[in-house]
């Protein structure tokens, strides 16, 4: 791997003001009847932004830093035990694209990574704790894979037949995941020609818990599709741009794979809500749980120093041209910021002023 530095980009104009940031924020974090929390990425969809848009924001020690936002502890639990990770591969996957979201989930507790590293990523969800004061959990590891290569519930998906997906895949008869509702999280991954419910027009991921009528047991999930057929756009940005911004060019993906470089960052938001958020009760702006503000919503592409609005901030550029903000245990990735609580900022391992 090429050894980045830092990428600057110019900034002609000043960044928009902080509340219009989050009502923006809080209206696209939104849930919908279903009651699950969703991530979009990573502006509004409006068709008056153009390329000089996307490269507005002076540089800001502390990005997204506001005494307007009051996250809090709302008495729930979170994870604090060692964390299993347990992915379904929906549809049909490449070796090569498991290995790439392998790879990331086994960076985050990875210990001897380059900085910046995925680790150090993680350590932002680590200050989180539960009302007994014990931190969420340093350790996550992937516990084990099922395989649903036949589309056994179709290539449309509704919310909650992604339940139904789950529960064939902790019941089924020959090596069902295992059941763990305590610090288990199951993750859904659908391949690039499958159509999950508001996928692109809404959503690029979202995570709840599922129903026990339904399942059998109350478990923290998440689901995040590739969008590499149907919405590159939206849901893979910057490694894919939507049609309507004339002028900018999409930044080169680190592992070769716009789809799934761009499902990374999203895996990587809705787990770190799973952890500090499982059952919706947790940690969380705002005062209603159908439609939570959680630590990733906040910091929504910000990627980098000087982030903000609809500009990712200072990223790092490989020698073989491919953008990135920190190091897995042999690839990069770019993953978004996470809300700080202690300090009331985003933070992430990339930040210039660490």
């Amino acid at each position: 791997m090429g050894h980045g530095c830092v990428r600057r980009f110019p900034a002609p104009s000043p960044p928009m003001v902080l509340a219009a940031v989050l009502l923006f924020l809080h209206l696209l974090s939104g849930a919908d009847a279903a009651g699950t929390a969703v991530t979009w990425r990573p502006w509004a969809k409006t068709q008056s932004l153009n390329a000089t848009d996307f490269r507005f924001g002076g540089s800001k020690k502390y990005e997204g830093s506001s005494e307007f936002v009051h996250l809090r502890y709302h008495m729930g639990p979170v994870l604090t035990e060692n964390i299993t990770v347990n992915v379904i591969w929906y549809g049909t996957w490449q070796r090569a694209q498991k290995k790439i979201i392998r790879e990331f989930i086994n960076s985050i507790s990875a210990s001897d990574n380059r900085r910046p590293s995925v680790a150090g990523w993680w350590r932002t969800v680590t200050l989180y704790t539960d009302q007994t004061g014990a931190n969420i959990s340093r350790s996550l590891y992937l516990a084990a894979e099922k395989n649903d290569r036949f589309y056994s519930h179709g290539k449309k998906l509704t919310r909650l037949s992604i339940q139904s997906v789950i529960k064939s895949a902790v019941t089924a008869k020959s090596k069902p995941l295992p059941i763990n509702p305590k610090s288990g999280i199951y993750l859904l991954l659908t391949s690039d020609d499958v159509y999950v419910q508001d996928f692109c027009g809404q959503v690029c991921g979202f995570h709840y818990f599922t129903f026990p009528s339904i399942v059998g047991y109350t478990l923290p999930y998440a689901w995040v599709g590739n969008s590499a057929k149907l919405c590159p756009g939206m849901c893979a940005y910057p490694f894919a741009v939507p049609d309507y911004i004339p002028g900018l060019k999409p930044l080169k993906s680190p592992n070769g794979d716009a789809g799934v470089d761009g499902m990374i960052s999203v895996i990587g938001h809705e787990i770190a809500e799973l952890a500090t958020n499982p059952l919706v009760n947790a940690w969380y702006a705002g005062t209603d749980p159908v439609a939570p503000v959680e630590i990733a919503d906040l910091c929504e592409g910000i990627y980098g120093t000087g982030g903000g609005g609809s500009y990712t901030g200072q990223l790092m550029d490989g020698q073989d041209g491919a953008t990135y903000n920190m190091n897995g245990i042999r690839r990069r990735f770019l993953v978004q910021w996470l809300w700080n609580h202690v300090l009331s900022y985003c933070t992430g391992p990339n930040a210039l002023d660490q």
